[in-house]
């Protein structure tokens, strides 16, 4: 997974969210940024378990393009419902994987493949 696509699509959707929580007036709350952080620490969690399979996916354009649609779509119909809550998870989710890419990037977190590995 290339985390420079990734923090580029991770950028345009976090771009979306706060232009969404703007033109809502949606005041952003600090335990749903940090409900939505928290998804995101357990959903790499969870995919490292399997990371060439979730790379297999991924990595495909049309599944990458869809998913940032999906994202930002979802973000749109739930600012209209309920745009605090709504827009706070997507932020704190969106956010909380930009630093997690960053600290893949600097080597400060070993890359995903040797998250579950047994050194036994």
């Amino acid at each position: 997974m290339g985390t420079r696509t990734d923090g580029v699509l991770a950028l345009i959707a976090l771009a979306a969210f706060l232009g969404l929580a703007f033109l809502t007036d949606a005041s952003l709350s600090i335990n749903f940024l940090l409900v939505g952080g928290t998804a995101t620490i357990v959903f790499e969690l969870l995919a490292a378990r399997d990371p060439a399979l979730v790379r297999d996916y991924w990595e495909r354009r049309p599944v990458q393009i869809a998913s940032l649609a999906v994202a930002i779509g979802g973000a749109a119909v739930g600012a209209r419902v309920a745009p605090v809550p709504v827009l706070s998870l997507c932020c704190g989710a969106t956010l909380t994987y930009l630093v997690f890419l960053a600290l893949l990037r600097t080597g400060i977190i070993p890359p995903l493949e040797t998250w579950w590995e047994s050194d036994a």
